[in-house]
């Protein structure tokens, strides 16, 4: 049983802290590069993360336009901050990612289908702040390509094609995280699309990830930690009354074949109780993959390696069981993000921290630049993957308690925010056998 609805909107008409945080990319970089609000930036990133962002910003703004062609950045999926408008003077609510409307239940919001209530309102400073302030040190122009990440990919991919085919440059970059990969892949075969160099991509799932059927499912590390903040809805509820309704998620489901797993775009694969996907989403998720082109040699894939991944699934009894190993983000499994035809670079590196990573940034601006980088090795050694099997049952036991957030300090409340998709205690791999004395 899912929880009853519970009326929590007069919560929306007040302004949260985090709505008065909030910034534009241009304010921001602004205000890092003077010292401007330190003490508010510092409680938002940390001392060391504002050090670095403000050396960026102050870089940034020092650096000429070098570079002709600018970047189209595209964040990932949940990477593009939604609320909505209030009146003037008072700030835009922000909903994603607003802890204090977590809390009060404010994410049955984000539900589909929402009638226009919801808009963009930049992407997360925390995740793409830094890749973007290295791109527009480097010479490069940025734009910061936002998009409501619940939408169909179809229509996102159009979106992002007008605006490539409406604009007065002869050429573009991409640099593309996560879902954001495969957005800029399907706009690539639409008219405007010839006018793009290169694609970089991100930890881009380009056969899909099962973190989405675990999304579906409830059991998504993502999803637990926000419904332990939430005091209205536990997991299960926000799984099928809210991200189900996303043609996103299904368009994420992997491949069928991936890491030999059952065809997750048939509903008779799915367990029978519990949180299930949408039957006419499904249906729509396999056809856009069957229309999606293949990447083409203007796309190089830089693949997170060494972090514990979900790389296959199987229907046993009435749930899933999960196999996790080292091979691929925490996010995506390498099998899914390394290119089958093309150039690949590896980084020990989680999918979150891929955009904000230094050595990331510098791999990215050879590849935009040069087409090859040397900052990355260009191979992969396997290894030992170190699996377990994880059932659904046994992550709904993760995660159950609520959250006081009251009780929390400023620094833990920002590591409980950047750390969402922290993998759970069951994805540890197996002790070695004691050694024979």
């Amino acid at each position: 049983m899912f929880p009853r609805r519970a009326s929590a909107v007069i919560v929306f008409f007040m302004t949260s802290v985090y709505d008065r945080l909030r910034h534009d990319d241009r304010e921001l970089t602004a205000m890092l590069a003077s010292g401007a609000g330190r003490r508010e930036l510092v409680a938002v990133f940390g001392a060391p993360e504002y050090a670095q962002l403000a050396a960026l910003a102050r870089r940034a703004l020092r650096a000429p336009r070098r570079h002709a062609a600018p970047v189209y950045l595209l964040p990932g999926i949940m990477g593009t901050q939604l609320g909505s408008e209030r009146a003037a003077p008072a700030p835009a609510d922000l909903l994603w990612l607003d802890p204090i409307d977590v809390i009060a239940g404010g994410l049955e919001r984000l539900q589909l289908p929402d009638l226009g209530a919801l808009r963009t309102l930049g992407a997360l400073t925390y995740s793409y702040l830094a890749l973007q302030l290295r791109l527009r040190a480097a010479g490069h122009a940025v734009i910061v390509h936002e998009y409501d990440w619940r939408a169909d990919l179809r229509t996102l991919a159009h979106e992002l094609a007008a605006r490539w085919h409406a604009g007065s440059d002869a050429s573009v970059a991409v640099v593309a995280h996560s879902m954001g990969g495969l957005v800029a892949r399907a706009a690539l075969a639409l008219p405007g699309g010839e006018r793009v160099q290169r694609v970089v991509a991100l930890g881009v799932p380009q056969r899909g990830s099962f973190g989405a059927a675990q999304a579906i499912r409830g059991t998504y590390p993502t999803v637990r930690r926000l419904a332990a903040l939430d005091r209205l809805h536990d997991a299960e509820f926000l799984a099928q009354r809210v991200f189900a309704t996303f043609p996103s998620i299904h368009q994420l489901l992997p491949w069928a074949g991936l890491g030999a797993s059952p065809d997750l775009w048939v509903a008779e694969n799915w367990p029978a109780q519990g949180p299930r996907p949408d039957p006419r989403l499904l249906q729509a998720a396999r056809d856009f993959a069957g229309e999606l082109p293949e990447p083409d040699a203007r796309t190089f894939a830089i693949c997170g390696v060494r972090q514990r991944t979900v790389v296959s699934l199987g229907l046993h009894g009435d749930q899933f069981h999960y196999r996790v190993s080292d091979a691929g983000d925490g996010t995506v499994p390498l099998a899914s993000a390394r290119l089958a035809r093309g150039d690949n670079y590896y980084v020990r590196c989680e999918h979150s921290a891929l955009p904000r990573s230094a050595s990331v940034g510098r791999a990215v601006l050879d590849l935009l630049r040069h087409g090859r980088t040397t900052r990355l090795p260009a191979t992969h050694a396997a290894g030992a993957e170190r699996e377990v099997v994880v059932s659904d049952a046994q992550l709904r036991t993760t995660w159950r308690r609520k959250v006081d957030w009251a009780r929390l300090s400023i620094a833990a409340r920002r590591s409980y925010l950047n750390r969402l998709n922290k993998a759970p205690p069951q994805y540890a791999p197996p002790r070695p056998a004691p050694r024979a004395p």
